[in-house]
């Protein structure tokens, strides 16, 4: 085979055959795709989304921290290789794993957020400011289980075999997957 490069999109296809296959290529190509996209999250956080997507087990059962860490120095070098600087920060007000000299969070997100601005209803908006802290957290969360429930339910109807444990993380599964 020759030096020259593919096209990007049977590279795309290469990976994406990768991942279906590999448990340890789909947990790098996730962790980039989040870091990539986000900055300042932390181990925990990091694994919960992989997790999130792949499976609780997704690390192991065990050794799960050295799996992880092996995991960050592969995603780290990656990173080297193309000219970015994956680094951890310490600081109490930004701790987490960030790529340096980068706005916390990418473009591509932020193009996102604000599409979304316009979707937002000003009088629900001044409600929820008022709201403390922790009715906030509770509202979102309860939202987000809202969504989940309703994917889950339409997944079990056309799954009927499917308990609802196993749609509601196959409704996670296809979220993470877009």
């Amino acid at each position: 085979m020759s030096n020259s490069t593919l096209p990007h999109e049977l590279e795309r296809i290469l990976l994406n055959d990768a991942i279906s296959r590999d448990l340890t290529t789909a947990r790098r190509a996730l962790l980039i795709k989040f870091l990539w996209h986000e900055r300042y999250l932390k181990r925990e956080h990091l694994i919960e989304k992989v997790a999130n997507y792949l499976g609780k087990h997704c690390f192991g059962r065990s050794a799960w921290q050295d799996t992880f860490y092996r995991d960050m120095r592969f995603v780290k070098h990656a990173f080297q290789r193309i000219g970015y600087q994956l680094r951890y920060s310490r600081r109490i007000q930004q701790p987490g794993y960030y790529i340096q000299d980068q706005p916390a969070l990418s473009s591509e997100m932020i193009t996102i957020i604000h599409h979304s601005k316009s979707e937002l209803d000003s009088t629900q908006l001044h409600i929820f400011q008022r709201l403390s802290p922790s009715d906030r957290f509770r509202l979102g969360c309860s939202t987000s289980d809202l969504a989940v429930k309703v994917v889950a339910a339409r997944i079990c109807q056309r799954h009927p075999h499917l308990n609802g444990l196993e749609a509601s993380r196959q409704a996670i599964q296809d979220y993470y997957n877009r």
